[in-house]
C-alpha cells in the first residue's frame, strides 16, 4: 500500500518530470521510422483518487463504436483543440466533456513524459487529484465505463506482463504490456505504458 500525500506524489512528479523529458516515450522503438507527418497534439488526465486509504487511479472504457481506440481501457482525454492554452486545459476539457468532470474540482499535481503513438499523436499526460466519491455523468457516444484500480495492484509485477504485438512489413514484432484483468477489464498498449511511467516517476515500481 503507497500512503503518499498528495504534496509528496507533486513533489516526486515535479522531481523526476526533467530527467524523464529528454525525449518522448515511443509506443515502440521503430515508431519514428513508421509515423507519417508532424504528430497531433493531445492530452490526457491520469485521475487519483482515495480508495480505502490507498490510490487508485480513475480509468474509462471507450465506446465500441469510436473510430479511434474504440472498446478500449483509457485516460480521459483527447487532442489539443488549436485555441487550447496547455496541455492541462486539454487534459481537463476533455475529461469534462467525456465523463462531467468538473475542472475546478481536479487538484493539479504534475505532469509524465510525453507518449508517442502509433496513431501519431503527441500525448502529453496531465495527473490530478480528484475528491472520492465524485458524480460523474460519462458521455454515453464516448465512454461506455468509468472505474478504477488500485496503484498498489498495478505496481505489482505478477499482474502484468510484455507481449509481442505484430506489424506490417518490414518492421519487427514490438513488445506490448497488458495488465491482467481487471475488474472485468483490460488496462494494455499506450494506456498501460503511461500508468507504468507515473508508478516510475512516484518510485513505486
Amino acid at each position: 500500500m503507497f500512503d503518499l500525500s498528495e504534496a509528496e506524489i507533486s513533489r516526486r512528479l515535479k522531481q523526476n518530470y526533467p530527467s524523464a523529458m529528454a525525449d518522448p516515450l515511443l509506443e515502440f522503438p521503430s515508431l519514428l521510422d513508421w509515423a507519417n507527418g508532424v504528430p497531433r497534439p493531445a492530452a490526457v488526465l491520469v485521475p487519483l483518487v482515495r480508495q480505502d486509504s490507498t490510490w487508485s487511479v480513475l480509468l474509462t472504457r471507450r465506446n465500441a463504436d469510436l473510430p479511434e481506440h474504440s472498446g478500449q481501457v483509457a485516460f480521459p482525454g483527447g487532442r489539443a483543440d488549436p485555441q487550447d492554452s496547455s496541455a492541462e486545459f486539454t487534459a481537463l476539457r476533455e475529461s469534462h466533456e467525456e465523463i462531467g468532470l468538473n475542472p475546478q474540482d481536479v487538484r493539479l499535481l504534475g505532469r509524465l513524459p510525453d507518449y508517442f503513438t502509433i496513431t501519431n499523436y503527441l500525448v502529453t499526460p496531465v495527473v490530478g487529484a480528484l475528491p472520492w466519491p465524485y458524480p460523474l455523468q460519462p458521455a454515453d457516444v464516448e465512454v461506455s465505463r468509468v472505474f478504477t484500480i488500485p496503484l498498489d495492484w498495478l505496481a505489482d509485477p505478477a499482474n502484468r506482463e510484455e507481449r509481442l504485438r505484430s506489424l506490417p512489413q518490414p518492421y519487427p514484432p514490438v513488445s506490448v504490456v497488458y495488465f491482467r484483468p481487471y475488474d472485468g477489464e483490460l488496462l494494455w498498449g499506450a494506456s498501460a505504458r503511461i500508468a507504468l511511467a507515473l508508478l516510475h516517476m512516484l518510485q513505486i515500481s
